[in-house]
């Protein structure tokens, strides 16, 4: 492992069992949501995870975290595998590692006050006493940019942005390092996700964090990462810096994403040439062979449905541009 990176997830996979017939104890066949992703995440950056909904995204997240246990693979956080852990080893790493939930309105409690959700992970683990702990409360409040006289407020007295800013101070709580921001501003309107990208831009480099930041909008992810790692039907299929990717994408599933970004020019988005993904995402129960973006790649050919293409590095800068095609940046 590299001594730089924070995070290192190699092969993951996992499956969900479905089962039929009477208890449910017919065997059917599984959901490959996650079908061996492997990526890193150095200390201090932000790694963007995109594609569309399905794809995987939130299921590594959640893996990753042992909110569900994997299938198979490992997860190195600062060289220790997260899933040979055991429950009271792995209590002790969440105090470093935090997330971000999609739906501020489901992720924050109706019956708790601001101050007592954003409190509670340091009551979970036992730091300071109840007055040490509403004093951090109000430190983060104000750092989130909320009002520290609101503690004793509840979440429907808050906008959608505000509650975000509060799930943002809860997973500051234990100063992590490492945060996983699963579509943390998916639910919010355009111009309070500027708000909440900024700040957490912002905290970043405050708190020498570093982000695993799930989205399915490019356009959101290349203002706040570093590097982009792009997800189809439970596998990476690109992984390249934040510039190089949109700049020159390899995979045509990429390059399919990037077309679909409006661009705020009427006589440029008049003139390009947008690439249409035909056919639906196929089922994740019983994937395509070969490479799972072929039935609807308009460069496929034969060896397409017969081999899986491997993820290899194609750049010429010495930068790390890795793809999964066997036509990797050709032009047709």
């Amino acid at each position: 492992m590299d001594n730089n990176n924070i995070l290192e997830v190699k092969n993951l996979k996992k499956y969900f069992t479905l089962r039929s017939g009477f208890l449910f104890q017919k065997f059917t066949g599984s959901v490959k949501a996650v079908d061996g992703v492997s990526f890193h995440i150095k200390e201090g950056e932000t790694f963007g995870l995109v594609g569309e909904s399905g794809c995987g995204k939130s299921t590594t997240a959640r893996v990753i975290l042992r909110l569900t246990n994997p299938t198979s693979g490992c997860a190195l956080y600062n060289g220790t595998d997260l899933f040979k852990l055991s429950r009271k080893q792995m209590f002790k790493v969440r105090r470093e590692i935090q997330v971000i939930f999609q739906d501020p309105y489901a992720s924050l409690s109706p019956r708790m006050t601001i101050g007592d959700i954003v409190g509670e992970p340091l009551e979970i683990h036992g730091v300071g006493n109840k007055g040490y702990r509403r004093k951090k409360v109000k430190k983060l409040l104000k750092v989130v940019g909320l009002n520290p006289e609101h503690i004793n407020r509840y979440p429907h007295e808050f906008s959608g942005g505000q509650r975000q800013r509060v799930g943002v101070a809860r997973a500051l709580a234990l100063t992590p390092k490492l945060i996983l921001c699963d579509e943390p501003v998916s639910a919010l309107d355009v111009s309070v996700q500027a708000q909440i990208l900024n700040l957490m831009s912002d905290l970043q480099k405050e708190f020498n964090l570093t982000y695993l930041f799930i989205a399915h909008d490019l356009s959101v992810v290349k203002h706040i990462s570093n590097r982009i790692g792009v997800m189809y039907l439970g596998k990476i299929v690109e992984v390249a810096d934040s510039w190089d990717l949109y700049k020159k994408p390899l995979h045509p599933y990429t390059r399919g994403l990037l077309s679909a970004i409006p661009i705020p020019d009427p006589e440029l988005e008049k003139k390009r040439k947008r690439i249409i993904l035909e056919g639906d995402v196929p089922s994740p129960i019983n994937p395509p062979s070969g490479c799972r973006f072929h039935p609807r790649c308009p460069n496929a050919e034969e060896i397409c449905s017969k081999e899986e293409p491997e993820l290899k590095n194609y750049s010429k800068n010495g930068n790390e541009h890795l793809a999964a095609c066997f036509f990797a940046g050709k032009s047709f």
